[in-house]
C-alpha cells in the first residue's frame, strides 16, 4: 500500500533529521552500493589471463612474463575485494518545528597535525607537573 502525501513529507523530514543529527548512524543505515558485474567480469578476466601468463612463463622460464602473471592475478583479486568508494556528503541541514529546513553549518575544521597534537599534550603535563 503507497504512503499518502503527508507520510511521505513525514518521512522525509525524519530521513533529514536523521541525516543531520547523526551523519555517521545515517550512512550505515543506508543501503550498501550494489558492485557492477563489469567489476566481476574485468577481475574473473584479469585472473584467468594472470594465471595463463603465470603458467606461460614459467613454461617458457621467462621470469618476467610469470611476473607481470602474477601482478595482473593480483590486481583482479584486489578489484573484487576492493570496497567501492562512498560518496562524502554530509548533512543536508536541520528541520526545524514548522518542517523548513535549515542550511547545516559549516564542517568543524581539519584537525592538527599528530605531531602539533603531542606537543600540546607534552605542554600541558609539563604544566602540571609544575604545580
Amino acid at each position: 500500500m503507497p504512503l499518502s502525501e503527508y507520510e511521505q513529507k513525514v518521512l522525509e523530514q525524519m530521513e533529514r533529521a536523521l541525516t543531520s543529527d547523526d551523519p555517521r548512524l545515517a550512512n550505515t543505515l543506508q543501503a550498501p552500493r550494489r558492485r557492477s558485474a563489469l567489476r566481476y567480469v574485468l577481475a574473473g578476466v584479469g585472473v584467468v589471463g594472470g594465471l595463463l601468463l603465470l603458467v606461460l612463463g614459467a613454461a617458457l622460464s621467462q621470469t618476467w612474463l610469470g611476473v607481470i602473471g602474477f601482478v595482473l592475478m593480483f590486481a583482479g583479486v584486489v578489484l573484487v575485494f576492493q570496497a567501492p568508494r562512498a560518496s562524502r556528503k554530509g548533512p543536508v541541514g536541520t528541520v526545524e518545528a514548522d518542517g523548513t529546513v535549515r542550511p547545516a553549518a559549516p564542517s568543524k575544521p581539519a584537525r592538527k597535525p599528530f605531531l602539533s597534537r603531542l606537543e600540546e599534550r607534552w605542554d600541558r603535563r609539563r604544566e602540571q607537573d609544575g604545580r
